[in-house]
This record gives structure tokens, C-alpha cells and sequence, in this order.
């Protein structure tokens, strides 16, 4: 249970750090790029993998996908914690376990059980409550985008990353680097662009933050999947847990912590968001 604290707490961290990112005036982009060679770095120590399967993995159009979508939804995630607040981000980002489910069904033809079609649409009233607001303000124009790009690109990053545990070629911890390395090269291609097209500066505090923030960002990694490992018999238990946990904790942070507003709709919303993630993660379901 520990590894999953460690885990929630990680999640929520990592939402906090993008919402002073603004206050300190912080280069997300840059930022996000140094997050991702501080995980590779992390990754190297703490998974000791073998350089022979770094060197002989292959290149996957999965791991392209991914090494292309992990920092633009990053981006996003960035954009909506800024835009919306915590709560509401981290409601998108949990309930993004919807689609993949959805994958299964249609996709897949899995059968689903009456529980598990009732969380869903429980879970799809939840988002319209969560990012309902009963006045718009000129300035805040298409900001209600961003969660939608967050629920929709950690759905797809989550199906990806379901291939990815399907391939057997190299340890899934290996995979797990080689993703990291295209996600940074991708971003430093990218900010590289920005310095020498657009004259962006490359500053010290970016790269400090991005450290601070890919420490937590592996560390949340790192602990969920040793929470696994240590109640192997209760997948679902840890599942519901990590969702659970991080809507309850993001809330707490984001309400009492950085005073964010929500309307009756949005309580509404983050109710049934739990009521969801309970149907769907059920083993029962």
C-alpha cells in the first residue's frame, strides 16, 4: 500500500508543479523535454536494463506513436491544469481509463457486464458535470479543449501502452526507456526548433524544473508498477485505488490549496467520477 501512496502522491505532485509552472514563469515545453532525459536517466539506474535489448530493440510504430504523443498530451495536461485548475484536469485524465474500455468493446468485442455499462455512463455525465460553467469569460475562448485533449490523448496513450506490454521481443522496463528516448529526442528536436526559428532562449531554471518535474513523473511510474508487483492478486484494487486516490488528493490540493472554484455541477461531478471508477474497477464487473 505504501507504493501506491508514494504513487498518488507522485500524480498530484506532478499537477502542482505544472500549476506554479506559470506563477514562476516557467518554459513548459522546455521544462517537459529535460523531464524526459531526467527519466531516462532514473530509468537506467533504477531498471539496470540490458544494452543489448536498448540496442536491439526495434523500432516499433507503437514506440513512435508514443514518442510523439507522450509530450504533446503533456503539453495539454500542462495547458488544462493552467486553464481549468487540478481538479477538473485530473478528473479528465482519470476518466480517460473510458477510452481504452471503449476500445475493448467495439474493437475487441468484449463483453461487457451491466456494472461495467453503468460506470461508463455514469462516468460520461460525470466529464459534462465536471467542465460545465455557467458563464464563459471572453479571454478564456477554446481553454475547455484542453481536458478534452487530456481525457482523449491519455485514452490512447493507455491503449498504446497496452500493445506495448504485448510485445515480448524486450522486458516491458526496456520498452518503457526507448519510448522515453524518442520522447525526448522528439522534444529537443522541437525546442531546438523553437531556438534557433522563433530565437526562444534555453534557460537553467527549464532545466531544473524539468528535472524536479521527471523525478516525480518517474517515481509515480516506478511505485505504481511496484504496487502491482506487491498486491499482484488485486489488480483491480490498485487500479481503483490510483484513480481514486488522485481525484480525492488533486481535489483536496486544488480546493483548499490553490482555492480553485467549483460550481454544484462540478461537486456533482467529482462524485460520480468516484462513483465510476468504483462500477468500472469492480471485480465484479
Amino acid at each position: 500500500m505504501i507504493f501506491l501512496l508514494f504513487s498518488i502522491c507522485c500524480s498530484v505532485t506532478v499537477a502542482v508543479l505544472l500549476k506554479l509552472a506559470k506563477r514562476y514563469k516557467i518554459n513548459i515545453t522546455q521544462a517537459v523535454t529535460w523531464n524526459y532525459l531526467f527519466a531516462i536517466v532514473l530509468s537506467l539506474i533504477f531498471y539496470k536494463p540490458s544494452l543489448t535489448d536498448l540496442v536491439s530493440a526495434p523500432i516499433d510504430s507503437i514506440y513512435i506513436a508514443l514518442g510523439v504523443l507522450l509530450p504533446v498530451v503533456f503539453l495539454f495536461l500542462a495547458g488544462s491544469v493552467r486553464s481549468i485548475g487540478i481538479v477538473k484536469t485530473d478528473i479528465a485524465q482519470r476518466l480517460s481509463l473510458f477510452i481504452p474500455l471503449l476500445a475493448a468493446y467495439f474493437l475487441f468485442n468484449e463483453h461487457f457486464s451491466i456494472l461495467k455499462i453503468a460506470g461508463l455512463s455514469v462516468g460520461f455525465i460525470a466529464i459534462f458535470f465536471t467542465l460545465y460553467k455557467k458563464t464563459v469569460q471572453k479571454n478564456e475562448g477554446l481553454n475547455w479543449l484542453y481536458p478534452i485533449f487530456v481525457f482523449i490523448g491519455f485514452g490512447v496513450i493507455d491503449i498504446l501502452f497496452k500493445k506495448v506490454a504485448q510485445i515480448k521481443a524486450i522486458p516491458y522496463t526496456s520498452s518503457l526507456i526507448v519510448i522515453f528516448i524518442l520522447a525526448f529526442m522528439i522534444s529537443l528536436l522541437y525546442i531546438f526548433y523553437l531556438s534557433v526559428v522563433k530565437k526562444q532562449k534555453l534557460e537553467l531554471i527549464n532545466f531544473i524544473c524539468g528535472c524536479i518535474l521527471g523525478f516525480f513523473n518517474f517515481f509515480n511510474i516506478l511505485c505504481y508498477l511496484k504496487a502491482h508487483r506487491a498486491m499482484a492478486d488485486n489488480p483491480s484494487v490498485v487500479f481503483a485505488a490510483m484513480n481514486i486516490g488522485v481525484i480525492i488528493v488533486g481535489s483536496f490540493v486544488g480546493i483548499f490549496i490553490f482555492k480553485e472554484k467549483l460550481n454544484k455541477l462540478n461537486y456533482w461531478g467529482l462524485f460520480l467520477a468516484l462513483v465510476a471508477i468504483v462500477l468500472i474497477t469492480n471485480p465484479f464487473a
